[in-house]
């Protein structure tokens, strides 16, 4: 029998960095498993959709489908649009949504990983303030699965981890740093952005990092986030089925 295909389902942008970004990643994580039939879909603003991309699997013959969501929290788009959007598919489709990327201590590596290109080393850790600085939502799940994120990456070493929000919820990036600031024991302030790609939030984010010493670069096409690609998709195509749509 053939493998799943692993159907990535990003949300899409306006700005055409997201778009190159998520479909390099997901270039990424197809080769890491050659055997598995690797596609992307947006829900908005770029194609192919998802509708269009379901549309083609079934005239090819395609009859199972791992459909993992783009984000790393569980919020409207995990619990609402993803599903709405795969019950819409062809018959004969049969399809299970996998769970979100976070929590995951591959993102936690990405993180690291992006800090420390941008110039930090692991011997700045006990003396940096963190600001984990996510799109933001006003789902009260996902804004505790920051909090919870920004607590494991300062069990790692960091001085001091605070979560901030680009829209929907507070604080903003600019506020967790100047309370960075003010923790005793740290002499630098470092903003990560935890957002997968860039686009109007994470820039966002970035303006608000100005009075910050570091800025790292979004997660994007990681060694450890394409792994999480394929970890999700493993444990969605092993686990009793959670079907979205059976044809």
């Amino acid at each position: 029998m053939n493998a799943p295909v692993l159907l990535v389902v990003a949300h899409g942008s306006r700005d055409p960095r997201h778009a190159a970004t998520v479909q390099t990643l997901v270039r990424r994580a197809g080769l890491l498993r050659p055997g598995v039939r690797v596609e992307t879909a947006f829900l908005d603003f770029n194609l192919p959709s998802v509708p269009g991309i379901l549309d083609r699997l079934a005239a090819e013959g395609v009859r199972e489908v791992v459909a993992l969501p783009l984000l790393l929290t569980r919020a409207f788009h995990a619990k609402a649009d993803i599903p709405a959007v795969l019950r819409q598919a062809p018959a004969g489709l049969h399809i299970r949504q996998a769970d979100v990327l976070g929590p995951s201590p591959l993102l936690l590596a990405t993180v690291e990983r992006r800090l420390y290109e941008a110039g930090l080393t692991p011997g700045d850790k006990s003396t940096t303030g963190v600001v984990l600085a996510s799109a933001g939502s006003t789902d009260p799940e996902a804004i505790a699965a920051i909090a919870e994120t920004a607590r494991e990456l300062r069990n790692t070493g960091w001085c001091s981890v605070r979560p901030a929000f680009a829209s929907a919820s507070l604080p903003r990036t600019d506020e967790a740093v100047r309370a960075l600031r003010a923790e005793p024991g740290v002499r630098r302030v470092a903003v990560a952005p935890y957002v997968i790609a860039p686009g109007r939030l994470p820039d966002r984010i970035a303006a608000g990092a100005s009075d910050a010493d570091v800025l790292a670069g979004v997660l994007g096409p990681s060694p450890e986030l394409a792994r999480l690609l394929l970890e999700r998709y493993e444990e969605a195509a092993r686990a009793p089925e959670r079907v979205a749509v059976a044809g």
